[in-house]
């Protein structure tokens, strides 16, 4: 069975590196493509699934911004299982400042080509290995500015309340950007960060495997 793979924002498919699947699951990966004008992510999202074959069975996983890309594809192909890491379900687990970040839409002022070079977004996107450290400084300085803006945009202003029953969520319990009390994980990591996929890829490996397991054995 083919497994897609969805990214967060600001990152690529090299942020799933530690994750492994069981011998006979298949790992394709989604890559971000570039987003048509005032698109919003539920119309993205349904354009990233267009190499998705929803005849055949397939699963996906996705982290962050691809968690909520993968509750939109799966809505409409409705995979075996939909894995969401450090992401949420519905748009209305999301933080209320970041609606009213939406409505003011200071998301539009917002220099991105300057916070790309700031601490902040260095320590979102935190990592303990000097390996991981140099890959996703890499992920920051090619990250596109156009992108990165239109994705603060689609998220903030994101309406979508009907995930599928068949969703799993592996949520950190330490997670800064989307913080654990406005959502309702079906698995927590202890101390778990946003970028918990790298630091603490084997428990998110053995969640993964566990719930693919099960479906095996039905």
């Amino acid at each position: 069975m083919k497994v897609y793979f969805i990214s967060g924002l600001g990152a690529d498919r090299r942020v799933f590196k530690n994750i492994q699947l069981p011998p006979h699951y298949l790992p394709v990966y989604l890559d971000w493509i570039p987003p048509l004008k005032n698109e919003t992510l539920t119309h993205y999202a349904l354009r990233l699934a267009k190499d998705i074959n929803p005849n055949e069975s397939f699963s996906l996983v996705g982290l962050s911004l691809g968690g909520m890309m993968a509750v939109e594809i799966a809505s409409r192909f409705k995979p075996v299982h939909t894995i969401l890491i450090s992401s949420i379900p519905s748009s209305t687990h999301l933080p209320k400042y970041y609606r009213l970040l939406g409505k003011l839409q200071l998301h539009k002022f917002l220099p991105v080509s300057v916070v790309k070079q700031t601490s902040l977004i260095k320590r979102l996107f935190s990592a303990k290995t000097k390996e991981d450290k140099k890959m996703l400084e890499s992920m920051i300085r090619n990250m596109d500015v156009p992108f990165m803006r239109w994705a603060l945009g689609a998220v903030l202003n994101w309406q979508f309340t009907n995930p599928d029953k068949n969703v799993f969520h592996i949520h950190g319990t330490y997670d800064e950007i989307l913080p654990v009390r406005f959502t309702k994980p079906t698995h927590f990591i202890r101390k778990g960060g946003h970028l918990m996929v790298l630091n603490r890829a084997a428990e998110i490996n053995q969640i993964i495997q566990a719930i693919l397991k099960e479906t095996d054995e039905r």
